[in-house]
């Protein structure tokens, strides 16, 4: 009964300490957020002034099926066994399923797949999550973001994690 309370405690805690979410300013280049995560809008150019932990990295952008993706990563050290907090940007007309992250190679051996969330509702093309980090991790890993459309193809590319 005891240890069944104390694992109620540690889930509620886990769940209220979750992300911090911000409230963002697109920069003035940007078009007001589309009310639908499938909407077409241009790519984002600025890049975000802070994320969670502070300082943001940008990572590139990349074509993923159909679509425009930007990537960012919180500034720090990726070290193994840590996590990542992971910000993607997705343009395109299709309908998105699920959006995926992980660091490591592309087959993902070793590797954790951390299925992302809509960041916050007003800007539905902004995926967040924190991705875990393979200990070991893999020489030459990456940051690898894949795309589950409607018809569930799933397509990938890859991000240079900067570091």
């Amino acid at each position: 009964m005891k240890t069944c309370f104390c694992i109620s405690v540690i889930a509620f805690l886990a769940v209220i300490t979750g992300c911090e979410k911000k409230p963002t300013t697109p920069p003035s280049n940007e078009t007001a957020p589309s009310t639908t995560p499938t909407a077409a809008k241009p790519t984002p150019t600025a890049a975000p002034s802070a994320g969670h932990g502070g300082a943001v990295i940008e990572l590139g952008n990349a074509t993923i099926g159909s679509f425009s993706v930007r990537a960012s990563r919180d500034q720090g050290e990726i070290k193994p066994g840590g996590d990542a907090p992971i910000d993607v940007w997705l343009t395109g007309t299709d309908k998105v399923v699920a959006v995926r992250f992980w660091i490591g190679t592309q087959d993902a051996k070793g590797s954790v797949k951390a299925k992302a969330d809509i960041e916050d509702p007003k800007e539905p093309n902004h995926w967040h999550t924190h991705t875990e980090v393979p200990n070991p991790l893999p020489p030459a890993s990456k940051l690898w973001v894949e795309i589950e459309t409607g018809g569930g193809q799933k397509t990938a590319a890859s991000f240079d994690l900067k570091t």
